[in-house]
């Protein structure tokens, strides 16, 4: 195997730990409120810990790659994510557990910034850059469906008691090899400073904010929108003011910073992000609404639910196999196609999904629709990070999986109240129908604010590559 692809495999087994711990839990719920007693909103606590921990330090971990080194940083978040599996899996109680998923998602924070950091560093050529986005791609597709996967396989083998702990315990054979790995083959790289500084106060007033605002939104999925959730929701948002006020006089003091607002001035950089987040606000709530639809308004028992939107997954992965190829030939026009197809599964499922829709045509509907997402997500991370310099890598990837993990809860919230509001008191399966296709209406809308933002990118950004012969 070429080295550089040797290193995109060590680099990417962090990603894939980060998005496989997102989704394993989910599976396991009721063996683990079970086993350790936990009430209904320790649960929800346990599930938000990780996402909070992890939403709120992505760019802090982003500028300790940039200043301490993307190699360093990303072992000793291996290492930590280690740590807190293990605290994780010997959890006697709640309380240990809720703990352990907060430093886990610190952990993958620390993390998953320096794999499109490295990525960037690693893969300098347009061609070679767009191939890794594709094993990018690959990665979230595997980690979401493993993550579900074993979750369900680990909390139901019969040969150990409380086995849901293995959910956690599986992350320690895959740190050790990946840090085993990342020692001998990953070079180092990072900002060239005189003076290595760090922003500490930065760091406390951006986490304060971010913990402040991901833990409202988490709130309000699981609660519904209520006095404590709003009056967090204000507080984070005057914290989140001020922090872009302190760091934009110390960019012009020459003072050590965390954030480098001048991310904001280069234009693809606002496309992709604003692309991103609109496609993971649809991305997100679309799961959402679709296990309600599926359950509750057509009467799908759960394990039949989970294998149609395996077929999602498989499509997802399939296309991210292909993208790059297709990507390098088409350009932009490849990506277009890929939205396309996916609002003309969304306006198809309106149109045939009942009752009445047989077993494989529901399997064929979310197949195409993956097909569409692993089209399009490797592409967008490739939109807001071209064309920036080296020295913005680390922050702009932690920006931009902020806006991601952000979008996802703002998504579920947002979406998630339109589709209950027109489900009315009382539901009938008339009334599932109409809050499932109003709420997928919501999506097509992003969708097509995803499209507009992509038509603006330069072309330069993702140009076309023809082959010797003149043909592409």
């Amino acid at each position: 195997m070429n080295a550089k692809y040797l290193k995109l495999m060590v680099i990417l087994s962090g990603q894939l730990l980060t998005i496989m711990d997102i989704f394993i839990i989910n599976v396991s719920i009721p063996s683990i409120q079970r086993d350790l007693h936990a009430s209904n909103g320790e649960m929800q606590l346990m599930i938000a810990s990780y996402l909070i921990g992890f939403a709120s330090f992505l760019i802090t971990g982003g500028r300790l790659g940039d200043l301490y080194g993307r190699k360093k940083i990303f072992m000793i978040g291996l290492v930590f994510f280690m740590l807190s599996s293990v605290t994780c899996g010997i959890s006697a109680g709640p309380e240990l557990l809720v703990i352990s998923r907060f430093i886990q998602g610190i952990s993958a924070a620390m993390m998953s910034p320096q794999v499109l950091s490295m990525i960037q560093v690693l893969f300098s050529a347009h061609e070679e850059r767009t191939k890794a986005m594709g094993w990018y791609g690959i990665t979230i597709g595997v980690g979401t469906i493993s993550g579900q996967f074993l979750g369900g396989y680990f909390s139901s083998v019969s040969w150990m008691e409380e086995s849901w702990r293995l959910i956690f315990l599986i992350n320690i054979p895959v740190c050790m090899l990946a840090l085993l790995f990342s020692k001998k083959i990953l070079n180092e790289s990072k900002i060239s400073v005189e003076k290595k500084t760090f922003d500490f106060v930065g760091v406390a007033v951006l986490a304060s904010g971010l913990f402040c605002f991901t833990y409202a939104l988490t709130l309000s999925e699981h609660q519904g929108i209520q006095v404590k959730s709003m009056v967090l929701a204000v507080i984070s948002i005057l914290i989140l003011i001020y922090f872009v006020k302190n760091q934009k006089m110390r960019l012009m003091q020459r003072k050590s910073y965390l954030m480098d607002f001048t991310l904001f001035s280069y234009k693809n950089f606002n496309l992709g992000i604003l692309a991103v987040s609109f496609f993971f606000i649809m991305l997100d709530s679309y799961f959402y609404i679709l296990s309600l639809f599926f359950q509750d308004g057509l009467h799908i028992g759960s394990m039949a639910a989970g294998e149609i939107i395996v077929f999602q997954g498989l499509g997802f992965i399939l296309a991210s196999v292909f993208s790059a190829r297709f990507i390098l030939r088409y350009g932009k026009k490849f990506l277009i196609t890929g939205l396309v197809l996916i609002m003309t599964v969304l306006i198809l499922q309106i149109l045939l999904l009942d009752k009445e829709t047989p077993f494989f045509v529901l399997c064929l509907l979310l197949f195409f629709h993956g097909i569409g997402v692993g089209s399009i997500i490797p592409s967008l991370a490739n939109i807001a990070l071209s064309g920036l310099p080296s020295t913005l890598a680390g922050n702009a990837s932690g920006v931009y999986n902020t806006f991601v993990q952000a979008a996802a809860i703002i998504g579920i919230i947002v979406v998630g109240s339109v589709f209950y509001y027109f489900l009315g008191p009382k539901p009938t399966s008339k009334n599932y129908h109409q809050a499932f296709s109003i709420a997928l209406a919501v999506n097509i809308i992003c969708l097509m604010i995803v499209l507009l933002s992509i038509a603006k990118v330069p072309e330069h950004i993702l140009p076309t590559t023809k082959r010797k012969d003149g043909r592409f």
